[in-house]
């Protein structure tokens, strides 16, 4: 069979070229509207696109023939991944094509943010001379703070360390020993903010992400600090850069991503701070990164269209479970488990065991890719998926030990996290109780009866009068209202295992005066909305 691929936006000539020595017809049609792509896209069996053309659910109801689409990069927000798995058509992306790329523009503006270099570039060509007032300042001896210690995280830490940088890093998803393989020191956030001299950040945009430089942290931060982020917009609060940069907590920020891309009028002018050096999304805008994405997209659509290989792909596993209706609670199950789990358990952790009795168990393969998938989705910059979580896991470092078994006495299907080492909580259970309604049945061998969603605290506390009033106490002084609860112990008087469900997300704040109660330990958030 003969195909035909779409190229709708600009990717390198080399792209073509793969298509054609593979035999497949590759025809350059960009800048088209909605309107002219839902008239020629039902030509095509496959579409290659950056970051322009969306894919819509629109558009896929005009696609009959298409059966792949790639994305020549990393991020696939304008694609509509679970509508293109919906209809069958395979989505693939090429992660590895501009690590480099971004690495190595990251270091540059480490480089240029410490010696003012593009103030100083701008003062002479206006035929101004100034060398006092663009005194900069060496890297070499100066503490390098990484967030999110992944691939490009780690290619920035191997090229900044040969400038003399002592680099360290945060990453609850990093093992020390993978850290210390490329001479990183671990540490916790608020420790890094006080430590580090220059700061660059390389993770995904989430709840826990966002603003995470703010005016609010300005007190934990070491004076005089430098904030580097090419890697999402949103991770540093934009508005409050001038103020802190004023005030002496930052010394100099470089921005080569925003919250709002092109920039809105508003962050135009706090971009004009002298102090902020940006460049408009350059990452992974080299020759090299845009040869490599569009020979490698091309190379992995041509093996997927002719079934020789499904490398890069998105939604394989996805397409083959999603019209076997047995294995979807499932699925669900393991990848909400896998997101509280990951919250459970205690940073830094990377050896875990994924326990599966019952019919489940000969999913087994798949739901630990869905439990990796749950544990690592808001942590890593990545899209993560069926396909590509076990890279990513081991990626960072974790030992996964997968065991399968027949029914228990009491469930006839259950997924089991194990915790290694010196965890407050060694062990979760949970089952599927009905459809859509998931939830955890038993930790560390205490029956207990909880749905996983929402927003939940989970303590230990002895089994004695007054301890969930005191909690409860704790939580109605602020507002927080309980929308469920349960309890589980092993005899009256024990050790006992409290979980409430509260209606709202809390903040470190709010958790404070529950921290601070007699009798209250192993206090987690888990938040699962």
């Amino acid at each position: 069979m003969s195909y035909k691929i779409l190229l709708a936006d600009n990717v390198d000539e080399r792209c073509e070229k793969v298509f054609s020595d593979r035999g497949i017809e590759a025809v350059r049609k960009t800048s088209l509207t909605d309107e002219e792509l839902y008239e020629e896209i039902g030509d095509y069996h496959g579409i290659v696109v950056r970051s322009s053309t969306k894919i819509t659910p629109e558009l896929l109801k005009h696609a009959n023939n298409l059966k792949v689409i790639g994305r020549a990069g990393v991020g696939v927000d304008n694609i509509d991944i679970p509508a293109a798995t919906k209809r069958g058509v395979l989505v693939m992306n090429t992660p590895d094509g501009n690590t480099i790329s971004t690495a190595e523009h990251t270091c540059g503006m480490i480089l240029a943010i410490a010696r003012n270099i593009p103030q100083s570039v701008d003062k002479v060509k206006n035929g101004g001379w100034d060398r006092k007032k663009y005194m900069g300042t060496e890297v070499h001896s100066k503490v390098l703070g990484i967030v999110g210690l992944g691939k490009i995280g780690g290619e920035v830490a191997k090229r900044m360390q040969e400038f003399g940088m002592t680099v360290k890093a945060y990453d609850p998803f990093a093992s020390h020993e993978k850290a210390q393989s490329i001479g990183v020191e671990l540490l916790e956030l608020d420790e890094l903010l006080g430590e580090a001299d220059f700061l660059t950040v390389h993770t995904p945009l989430t709840e826990k992400t966002k603003g995470l430089v703010s005016k609010g942290k300005a007190d934990i931060m070491k004076k005089g600090m430098f904030l580097v982020n090419c890697a999402r917009g949103g991770i540093y609060k934009e508005e409050d850069l001038p103020e802190l940069l004023d005030s002496g907590v930052l010394a100099g920020v470089a921005l080569d991503v925003y919250s709002q891309e092109p920039p809105s009028d508003d962050l135009y002018e706090i971009l004009k701070h002298p102090k902020i050096i940006s460049t408009p999304h350059l990452g992974a805008s080299t020759e090299e990164a845009q040869e490599k994405v569009a020979e490698q997209i091309a190379y992995q659509m041509a093996d997927a269209l002719e079934e020789k290989s499904f490398k890069g792909s998105l939604n394989g596993k996805s397409i083959s479970l999603i019209t076997n209706r047995e294995v979807q609670p499932y699925l669900e199950l393991a990848e909400k488990l896998g997101k509280m789990a990951i919250q459970v358990a205690p940073e830094h952790t990377s050896s875990f065991s994924f326990e599966y009795s019952g019919e489940c168990a000969k999913y087994a393969d798949v739901l630990t890719d869905s439990m990796l998938k749950g544990m690592l989705a808001e942590h890593v910059s990545e899209a993560i998926n069926l396909i590509n979580a076990r890279h990513y896991a081991e990626e960072r470092g974790f030992k996964i030990k997968e065991t399968t078994g027949a029914e228990t006495k009491t469930f006839t299907e259950l997924i089991t996290v194990k915790f290694d080492g010196d965890a407050e909580y060694k062990e979760i259970s949970a089952t599927v109780f009905g459809d859509g309604d998931y939830r955890i049945v038993k930790i560390d061998g205490f029956g207990i009866e909880l749905r996983l969603e929402g927003d939940i605290l989970m303590y230990t506390n002895i089994d004695k009068p007054g301890m969930l009033a005191a909690v409860s106490g704790a939580l109605a002084k602020q507002d927080i209202n309980i929308a469920s609860l349960s309890l589980g112990r092993t005899q009256k008087g024990s050790q006992a295992i409290t979980a409430v469900a509260v209606d709202k997300q809390l903040t470190d704040d709010e958790l404070k005066p529950i921290v601070g109660l007699d009798g209250v330990g192993g206090l987690r958030y888990i938040s699962l909305s």
